[in-house]
């Protein structure tokens, strides 16, 4: 759903999670994009792809996740202005509110949605009803959400107040 979304030829930058991953992964048949991550696993899976140039950011690699965060990172990341970022969160507050876990991964995420022109948030039905304490930004500056199951109505108007297009796949069929 959210590969549909994106042109051939286009900049991204895409950060950490599995639905990111995911997303990569189903970019695989794109041609001539150029691809900014700070995800190991992205940068393996995009590479394979002989139309596809991968530019991996600098600094300390995490073991669990095989992400790359740090000072270096955002000084990388802030370089660049692309077309679109991708990016996953790992909680979504009713007040619209972008929060995870890692201090060190939310200011990348930060400088990703700072420096590019379209932001494409991709995230499961399960991020609505967590909490994570790391606030990133808000959904005010996210022109789309990619998710599997459609989220209570009060949250689908919170995102047309915030001007935010929904894409929902169970509903994609």
């Amino acid at each position: 759903m959210v590969a549909d979304q994106i042109p051939d030829h286009a900049s991204l930058f895409i950060n950490l999670g599995t639905t990111t991953e995911e997303v990569a992964a189903a970019l695989a048949n794109h041609e001539n994009l150029r691809v900014i991550t700070n995800n190991l696993n992205v940068a393996t899976n995009m590479s394979d792809n002989k139309n596809c140039q991968v530019i991996v950011a600098g600094g300390m690699v995490r073991k669990k996740d095989k992400g790359i965060t740090g000072e270096a990172t955002m000084e990388f990341v802030r370089q660049f202005k692309v077309d679109i970022g991708i990016i996953g969160v790992s909680s979504i507050d009713q007040d619209g509110g972008l929060f995870d876990y890692d201090y060190h991964e939310v200011q990348v995420t930060r400088e990703i949605i700072k420096n590019s022109r379209q932001v494409f948030l991709v995230t499961d039905h399960t991020k609505f009803s967590r909490n994570a304490m790391v606030r990133i930004d808000d959904l005010s500056k996210i022109d789309a959400i990619f998710t599997d199951k459609s989220p209570a109505t009060s949250f689908q108007d919170l995102l047309k107040d915030k001007d935010v297009s929904l894409y929902v796949s169970e509903e994609m069929g």
